[in-house]
């Protein structure tokens, strides 16, 4: 019966699907903007050069930009594309992504190119989830829904000294007949931290006012080569929302375990969740999840922090201490006697150079080069 009822349902998410796939809504216009029609109009494209591919790519020089979409009047954004002949970690830093909506004066987004595609260390790699991809490690790509409601715009920055010889693009785009109530505003946040402040939570999103959704994050790690080869990842994801103060409504219980992994981080791509680049030779890992079955909302206002909290055996984390690494121990969990102690709390007065210190495994805060880009829905333009 279970069987029975398992495949009804499958059927019925199936044709539901489907039906999406065959509809073609009333007042719905397909558009693409790039080089060989840069304002996406209808009959437009691919003028140039008699139509023999004469603007399939252009130049954009050291310190300046160029607008890959503007556009007046309702619309989704449905899919970006693009690629550039400089990929370097650098340049990839240096060229920035801005979006505009509505006309609003102020960015949406303003996110280093790689960070916003997926590439918080700027290392491209290979990998695909539900929103972002990178097939062989050469191009961008993202198919997050932003819908606008009287314009959007996108421009490409490049604030680097290197002119770049070659830029490539398409933004496909539906124009609508009008906005939707349910509808709501992309925006991203880019941050970064090259050394953690010790005991203090990293601000993945600083506190942000209205009504929305958090997407998810990508985020990168440069471990911090004085803690040796110790785990950098016991860290808690903390989500503060609708006026939450001291404490969050939401909390994870590590690293790893926010994106569905456990017991250290290896190198693998799912469509929430993933980790392209696992490489503890090199100290540097990079991560992403996404709630899109699991949807976080806020009514009033949200603020999202990642605890720096490490974790190694007692011998380790007390070399590490008498060595002068910066470190605070919080916890002790002595698994084989089923004893856990809190060294913030009822158990502040065990130091760990105590002779009777208990030789478990210790979490400790650490300080390590973070950064992250988190995506979310807003009920406005601009924050």
């Amino acid at each position: 019966m279970k069987n029975i009822i398992f495949l009804f349902l499958f059927l019925l998410s199936a044709v539901s699907v489907n039906a999406q796939l065959w509809n073609v809504p009333e007042g719905y216009e397909t558009r693409w903007t790039s080089f060989e029609n840069p304002k996406g109009e209808k009959g437009a494209a691919a003028k140039c050069n008699s139509g023999a591919k004469g603007s399939a790519f252009s130049r954009v020089m050291a310190g300046d930009s160029c607008v890959l979409l503007a556009q007046d009047g309702p619309g989704i954004i449905n899919r970006i594309w693009l690629t550039v002949s400089e990929r370097g970690p650098e340049m990839l830093r240096a060229l920035r992504i801005k979006f505009y909506w509505d006309h609003s004066a102020v960015p949406a987004v303003d996110v280093p190119l790689g960070d916003f595609f997926g590439n918080p260390l700027s290392l491209l790699t290979p990998f695909e989830n539900c929103f972002f991809s990178n097939p062989e490690g050469r191009s961008f790509n993202c198919c997050i829904p932003m819908p606008y409601r009287t314009g959007a715009k996108i421009v490409f920055v490049n604030t680097s000294d290197k002119d770049m010889t070659h830029l490539f693009y398409d933004v496909n785009f539906t124009k609508i007949p009008g906005w939707k109530p349910e509808m709501n505003y992309f925006h991203a946040v880019w941050r970064e931290d090259k050394l953690t402040e010790l005991g203090k939570d990293y601000e993945v999103l600083p506190k942000v006012n209205g009504k929305g959704r958090f997407l998810g994050v990508s985020f990168g790690i440069f471990a911090n080569k004085a803690y040796k080869k110790t785990w950098w990842g016991e860290g808690e994801f903390k989500f503060y929302i609708d006026g939450d103060k001291e404490y969050p409504t939401l909390c994870g219980t590590g690293v790893e375990d926010y994106i569905g992994t456990a017991w250290g981080q290896g190198a693998f791509s799912h469509r929430y969740q993933g980790c392209p680049i696992a490489e503890a030779d090199s100290s540097r890992w990079l991560m992403y999840r996404f709630h899109v079955e699991d949807p976080i909302y806020f009514h009033k206002d949200i603020r999202v922090t990642l605890q720096q909290i490490g974790g190694a055996p007692y011998q380790d984390v007390l070399d590490l201490y008498r060595a002068g690494v910066p470190l605070i121990p919080t916890t002790i969990d002595m698994s084989e006697e089923f004893k856990f102690y809190r060294l913030l709390g009822e158990h502040s007065d065990l130091k760990i150079t105590d002779e009777d210190f208990p030789k478990g495994f210790v979490n400790f805060y650490r300080q390590d080069h973070l950064t992250s880009t988190a995506y979310f829905y807003l009920d406005k333009p601009n924050l």
